[in-house]
């Protein structure tokens, strides 16, 4: 059982070292978010609602940390909706849409396995990032970390079991989950690539060596993959770089509807 490590200092980790861990979250969960009310079954449109609910509420936390030390008048609110493209630090893998890879405007259905597997892929990192994190000499983000960790052991078990079962189901469904396989896997090499902004949350250490991670997650995906009756497809090709600012087209589509009405109607109140 893991605890919560008391960090022996206070300090914060860098602005852009938060914003990239709750760029991920707030994409992620805004991707999941598309399957309220469209879940194949009702138990899994629930499923897939809360785990976008858990995502947007890490994302939330972060915000609030980084703003605090932004100042300014920024809030949770105006780093999630008034900031464009090049702004978000999110990995490429959390923009992606949930069909097979085509052109960002191409209409298509949304497809079950593509999601699972992204989130499979995403919570084996993240459960090893919010377990070191605990250990942060930024007492909040340690705090964020062993809360996260809760959550993200949940999404981990929930779309490991439904890998294996696509993988080892039908022939229809080991198909969908192989090519969703064959698609995102190489998004994952951006996990391990060198950015400012972890190097720096690093060094202070209120960050991790996210290069000792990739053993141990490595493990993680194997496993699964063997038990789901799935090839890992050959490492290699170009590396994304969302984490620096540069993305797929799709992220902007994604943003345009998610801030929307903010933008229509800046400084609202509910």
């Amino acid at each position: 059982m893991n605890t919560l490590h008391t960090p022996h200092s206070t300090l914060n980790a860098p602005v852009d070292y938060l914003l990239h861990l709750a760029d991920n979250a707030l994409i992620l969960g805004q991707r999941n978010a598309e399957w309220c009310g469209h879940g194949p079954i009702l138990e899994e449109d629930i499923a897939l609602s809360n785990n976008s609910l858990d995502l947007i509420g890490q994302a939330r936390m972060l915000y609030q940390h980084a703003a605090a030390q932004i100042g300014n008048g920024a809030t949770e609110d105006t780093l999630a909706y008034f900031r464009d493209v090049p702004d978000f630090r999110n990995y490429t893998l959390c923009e992606l849409p949930h069909m097979p890879l085509m052109s960002a405007t191409a209409q298509g259905d949304r497809d079950f396995a593509m999601t699972i597997v992204r989130n499979f892929l995403y919570s084996s990192l993240m459960v090893l990032v919010w377990d070191q994190l605990q250990a942060s000499k930024d007492a909040q983000l340690a705090a964020i970390a062993a809360k996260s960790l809760k959550e993200v052991r949940y999404h981990l078990r929930h779309s490991r079991d439904w890998l294996v079962r696509l993988g080892d189901g039908t022939e229809r469904s080991h198909a969908k989950a192989q090519t969703a396989i064959d698609q995102l896997l190489p998004y994952t090499q951006e996990f391990w690539s060198a950015s400012p902004q972890e190097a720096a949350a690093q060094a202070n250490g209120t960050g991790i060596d996210m290069t000792a991670l990739q053993a141990n997650w490595n493990q993680i995906v194997d496993e699964a993959l063997t038990q789901a009756t799935l090839q890992r497809p050959a490492a290699g090709g170009f590396v994304t770089t969302g984490k620096q600012g540069i993305h797929s087209e799709h992220l902007g589509f994604v943003l345009a509807e998610m801030q929307t009405l903010a933008r229509q109607h800046p400084g609202a109140t509910w």
